[in-house]
């Protein structure tokens, strides 16, 4: 760990998520912004992961938790990330596509524990950092990588939770406020600032004032 947050790659990591920061602030995930045809890729190829719980439902099994029809969604991942990942890719950056979808794997949860944590969510922000430094994404990209592709990630994560019982990785994820999610505690208060119609002050107030 020493070695990692030492790394160049770990600073890039960091100045990513940083400027994702800045290019959200005081916007809303229903604000008319810019598309591009990869950003449009990626969101459909993310649907589709979403389509396929659909059709691998969880399985009578005496658990309350860690459905194991998981792991049948998740090889279904494994087996396609790669060739899903190079039709959302222009022709040129498809060779990439082996390394990057790697991350995108492992963004999902973990198929033998069946759970999912913040490392997990890291793994997805890795794979958004890949995209950029491949130049598949570029800057006027930024808002919609937050406030639709993220956000649809969320949406993701989430279903798989919920239909596969998943367990947290971690309690509290490591450092998080949350079981399962860190980043959209730094993305969403990026949006806050300068908004009219969310007064953080109060919250801070009105908790305070509980008995």
């Amino acid at each position: 760990m020493g070695k990692w947050i030492k790394s160049q790659a770990y600073l890039d990591y960091v100045d990513f998520i940083t400027a994702l920061n800045q290019k959200v602030k005081g916007l809303k995930t229903t604000d008319d912004l810019h598309v591009s045809p990869v950003t449009e890729a990626i969101l459909a190829m993310l649907g589709q992961l979403d389509q396929w719980i659909d059709e691998i439902p969880p399985i009578d099994q005496p658990q309350r938790f860690g459905n194991k029809a998981f792991k049948t969604w998740f090889t279904k991942l494994q087996e396609n990330a790669e060739r899903l990942l190079q039709e959302a890719l222009p022709a040129e950056l498809r060779p990439a596509a082996a390394e990057v979808s790697t991350y995108l794997v492992e963004s999902v949860g973990n198929s033998t524990r069946i759970d999912y944590g913040t490392g997990h969510e890291a793994a997805f922000v890795m794979f958004l950092f890949c995209l950029y430094k491949i130049e598949a994404l570029k800057e006027e990209d930024c808002p919609a990588t937050v406030l639709q592709i993220f956000t649809k990630y969320l949406e993701l994560v989430r279903k798989l939770q919920q239909t596969y019982r998943m367990e947290p990785a971690g309690s509290h994820g490591v450092w998080s406020l949350d079981d399962h999610q860190f980043i959209p505690f730094l993305w969403g208060s990026a949006q806050l600032i300068g908004s009219t119609s969310v007064i953080v002050c109060l919250f801070v107030t009105c908790r305070k004032s509980l008995p």
